[in-house]
């Protein structure tokens, strides 16, 4: 029997703008209590981002056919067009005809200081969808990822009462969670995974040491940037090493932990080590490290497997990869 995993999180669009001079420049000390300025961009791209749907492409491309559940607004059209093709299942994302699909706008200027607004839309609204009302079977493993704080609240507490094992991924919404909400999603989740400054936020709000969190959760991961990252499994501890990218072919960094995320869940699918689970996902990282957006990566498995093979030994674990089994629940 296949692995059936609902990613939930954001669906977003990014729309990145370059100011073609100092935005210091065109703003005055002694009026910045009245400010009315407007600057004109002559570079303006769209990427299809949300942390959920980024989660979700990356997961298809490696072969596994990902459920988004998540809340989009009227102009989802081409995205839900672009995530299909891709291989995303997206029967549960909810589209909601009176609002706009959440969007980031973001004014880069030549030094690289960001004027940004980002509007919530639809995903404000996904507190009112629970998975047993949008996903027609009970899943295997559910990701929460974030989302509206309200949602991931109840879908902590869902798949809690439904025994249905999750994945907590708090990231940029940990600064809107209270301690209660944080400390409640990690006793109850089977896979805790943050990045190295989130994980301090989890310590100053909640307390909780490596030990404390063990002995809540199954699996502890940090992603630690260009240190790699580590896994807490099995009573063991194990470190990940980054896959290797000259820098003259990193483009950006957004998306690179939802990627993490994507070959995170791939190992957990077919049931690897995690040893190679966690190599995996570095690869899944460096693709959309050479990349501008959070999806502007493509490969074949086959792709993925010889770039991967290139730098680690799988011991033949990836030739599920490329001659695709059952996986493993």
């Amino acid at each position: 029997m296949s692995m059936e995993i609902v990613v939930t999180g954001s669906i977003a669009y990014d729309y990145l703008m370059r100011f073609p001079g100092k935005f210091r420049e065109h703003l005055l000390a002694e009026n910045l209590a009245h400010i009315s300025v407007s600057f004109l961009v002559d570079h303006m791209t769209r990427h299809y981002g949300g942390n959920g749907a980024a989660i979700s492409y990356s997961m298809a491309l490696l072969g596994l056919r990902p459920r988004l559940m998540a809340t989009a607004g009227k102009d989802f059209t081409d995205y839900r067009d672009w995530l299909e093709t891709a291989g995303v299942n997206t029967a549960s994302v909810q589209v909601l005809e009176d609002v706009f699909t959440a969007s980031f706008f973001a004014n880069t200027d030549e030094e690289n200081n960001q004027i940004a607004s980002f509007y919530g839309g639809a995903m404000f609204r996904a507190h009112e969808f629970t998975l047993e009302q949008t996903v027609p079977i009970k899943p295997d493993y559910v990701v929460i990822a974030p989302n509206d704080p309200a949602a991931m609240h109840l879908l902590a507490a869902e798949c809690h009462q439904r025994g249905i094992p999750f994945m907590f991924d708090p990231s940029q919404q940990l600064p809107r969670l209270n301690p209660d909400e944080v400390i409640y999603n990690i006793e109850r989740c089977h896979t805790l995974i943050v990045n190295e400054y989130e994980w301090g936020m989890i310590t100053a709000k909640t307390g909780l040491s490596v030990v404390d969190a063990l002995k809540r959760v199954k699996v502890l991961i940090r992603t630690l940037g260009k240190k790699g990252a580590e896994i807490y499994a099995n009573g063991e501890h194990y470190f990940i090493p980054v896959f290797p990218v000259p820098d003259d072919q990193i483009a950006d960094p957004t998306g690179v932990g939802d990627a993490f995320r994507s070959g995170v869940l791939c190992g957990m699918a077919h049931g690897w080590s995690w040893e190679i689970t966690g190599r995996v996902a570095s690869l899944c990282a460096a693709y959309v490290l050479e990349k501008v957006g959070t999806q502007g990566h493509r490969y074949t498995p086959q792709q993925f497997v010889e770039r991967f093979r290139s730098e680690f030994d799988d011991e033949g674990a990836l030739d599920s990869l490329v001659k695709p089994h059952p996986a493993a629940v």
